[in-house]
């Protein structure tokens, strides 16, 4: 077998093993969630995902495999920082072109759903990080930069797909988020700048501006935002992700984030040398 033909089988069988106890852990987790009452179901889909990494990792790379969370503390800070300035820049500037337009209006609340925040939003980013920029992404990269993104990016929209409010603008703008978020974990090799930019994105727009988050609206927030005109400016129900100025700056920071002249090699790929311990 050519090392090409290698490269993909690992790949696809990285996927299938990790899918396989990934279901296997949540349909546990769920069963004994609703049995002892634990009503936070992200923390189970963080959990489920820990585990189906954990087990695909020890199974298929007993040499080991940097995930992207370990690494000096101090590093990881400035990174995750990072993904937070990103994503507030992102968010913030469709926000305030909205409000300058007319489009929205916003009202202070002074509230702040503290236990959304831990039950929802924290695990969400690490959940989805770890999932979508984990270790399947980093395996299929590894053999086909190109079809590691696309692949990535479909699966992060298609998740979406039951949400509330979603149109097909909506769905072409989590696609790009996928890419903006595989792009930042390429930047580093490592998770803490999209987790940064996922928790900041979501964060903002919904338990601080008062937006709906991919169609889930927070019970509590500091200011309420009232939408006026046309859905695909404003984003409507599904919320500010979307709006057509999302798209933009999405586009935009893919273009800043794509300059990477530190990447040595075309294809993006990374040796195995360089990604086992």
């Amino acid at each position: 077998m050519s090392r090409t033909h290698s490269a993909a089988a690992s790949a696809a069988a990285s996927f299938f093993l990790f899918a396989a106890v990934d279901a296997t852990a949540l349909f546990t987790f769920a069963v004994l969630a609703r049995v002892a009452g634990f009503p936070w179901q992200q923390w189970i889909w963080l959990a489920s995902v820990s585990i189906a990494t954990v087990v695909t990792c020890f199974i298929l790379e007993p040499q080991g495999w940097q995930i992207g969370l370990t690494g000096p503390p101090r590093r990881a800070l400035l990174e995750l920082l990072y993904g937070l300035a990103l994503g507030t820049c992102v968010i913030g500037a469709c926000d305030l072109a909205l409000y300058a337009s007319g489009h929205v209006r916003h009202a202070f609340c002074g509230a702040f759903p503290w236990t959304e925040l831990a039950s929802v939003f924290l695990p969400a980013a690490f959940h989805e990080e770890l999932a979508f920029r984990g270790y399947v992404f980093q395996r299929f990269r590894e053999w086909n930069r190109g079809v590691a993104f696309a692949f990535s990016a479909l699966v992060f929209a298609l998740m979406h797909f039951r949400n509330h409010g979603l149109t097909l603008l909506a769905l072409g703008n989590i696609a790009l988020a996928g890419i903006l978020l595989a792009l930042a974990y390429e930047r580093f090799e490592r998770l803490w700048f999209p987790i940064g930019i996922h928790l900041v994105w979501n964060v903002l727009s919904g338990p601080i501006l008062g937006y709906p988050v991919s169609g889930f609206v927070a019970r509590s927030t500091v200011f309420t935002t009232t939408a006026l005109g046309n859905e695909w400016m404003t984003g409507g129900v599904f919320g500010i992700e979307g709006s057509v100025l999302i798209t933009i700056a999405e586009i935009a920071a893919i273009a800043v984030l794509g300059y990477h002249p530190g990447r040595k090699d075309e294809g993006g790929r990374m040796k195995d040398e360089e990604r086992r311990r």
